[in-house]
């Protein structure tokens, strides 16, 4: 089934992949424009920009394996530059997840304080080293990936179709090394991310029953800027927790069923980035609000469509003053 499909699958990763191109390339383009005007990076944007790069390297490399793939259905071209391919599509998946992991570990920081002093000094350490951090992961990612070519063999064909270059366990270690690569490139960086939802929840109850007691419940809590990050943080827990469960059966299909379903691991990163690429820009408000007024001015260019346009300001009501700065 999966076979007849792999058309479909192409066409709608592809689809896809414009997309997540599309808005991560404005994450970097943006992000470098307010660079050059402040001549500063804070470590949010140094871990953002990163995950931009990562994730279009990331959609041109495995895009570029799948168009191979259709129209090289015969496997004529040497498996050596597909099993390559595919290492560096796992090892920059792996940057993915611990970049958005590093990611909600930062607001997390931002936003929750703690009265455990040593484990302040841990997270402000960390934060020193952002940049540096952001250049280990992939070194990581890579380094986790490389024993594939050793317990992994090149196997063209399964019970659902054929492909080129894949590479599948084909020993007991293999498998198990399957399973240290899943818990170290999936549940580890989840374990993380829910940590950090956790503490963020508990921290947005704790201040929103703080502010309404401060005001009597005369109006409701406000928290302006601050909402919007705890809202993205949440959100790429949500979207990765369910990108985990789909990305964790898939290969479980792979390893005991033998089903190469390769393809369907493409085509859930694919949806998972783009998703998370669109929650980032709505996160970071100055790049929401330049992307809205970018729209409008598209639009402006066809008068008959003005009808899409998006209010750039919204109502005017009394709001509390945020002092964290995203």
């Amino acid at each position: 089934m999966l076979g007849a499909n792999k058309v479909a699958i192409w066409v709608v990763t592809g689809l896809l992949s414009v997309t997540a191109v599309f808005f991560n390339l404005y994450i970097f383009l943006m992000s470098l424009r307010n660079y050059r005007q402040k001549k500063q990076w804070n470590p949010c944007e140094i871990i953002i920009v990163a995950l931009s790069v990562v994730t279009l390297v990331h959609h041109l490399i495995c895009y570029f394996w799948m168009t191979m793939d259709e129209v090289d259905n015969s496997c004529r071209i040497d498996q050596m530059p597909y099993t390559v391919m595919l290492l560096l599509v796992f090892s920059l998946k792996f940057t993915i997840v611990w970049d958005t992991s590093f990611l909600t570990f930062y607001y997390s920081t931002k936003l929750v304080s703690t009265p455990n002093h040593c484990y302040t000094q841990i997270q402000a350490a960390i934060l020193r080293h952002v940049t540096l951090a952001v250049f280990v992961i992939p070194l990581c990612g890579l380094s986790t990936c490389m024993p594939m070519l050793v317990v992994f063999k090149p196997d063209n064909y399964t019970q659902v179709n054929k492909d080129c270059g894949i590479i599948t366990p084909n020993t007991q270690s293999g498998q198990i090394y399957e399973v240290i690569y899943l818990l170290l490139a999936d549940v580890l960086p989840g374990v993380l991310m829910i940590k950090c939802c956790i503490s963020i929840s508990i921290h947005l109850a704790i201040h929103l029953r703080h502010m309404k007691a401060s005001t009597n419940g005369a109006h409701g809590p406000k928290l302006g800027t601050q909402m919007r990050v705890i809202r993205m943080a949440l959100s790429l827990v949500a979207i990765f927790l369910l990108f985990l469960i789909v990305d964790l059966y898939v290969n479980y299909q792979i390893i005991v069923n033998h089903d190469n379903a390769i393809v369907l691991t493409f085509l859930f990163t694919a949806i998972y980035t783009t998703v998370t690429a669109i929650v980032l820009i709505y996160g970071k408000k100055t790049l929401w609000k330049t992307l809205l007024h970018d729209f409008n001015v598209c639009l402006d260019e066809y008068p008959c469509l003005s009808y899409l346009k998006v209010p750039e300001q919204k109502s005017k009501h009394s709001s509390a003053p945020a002092k964290f700065k995203n």
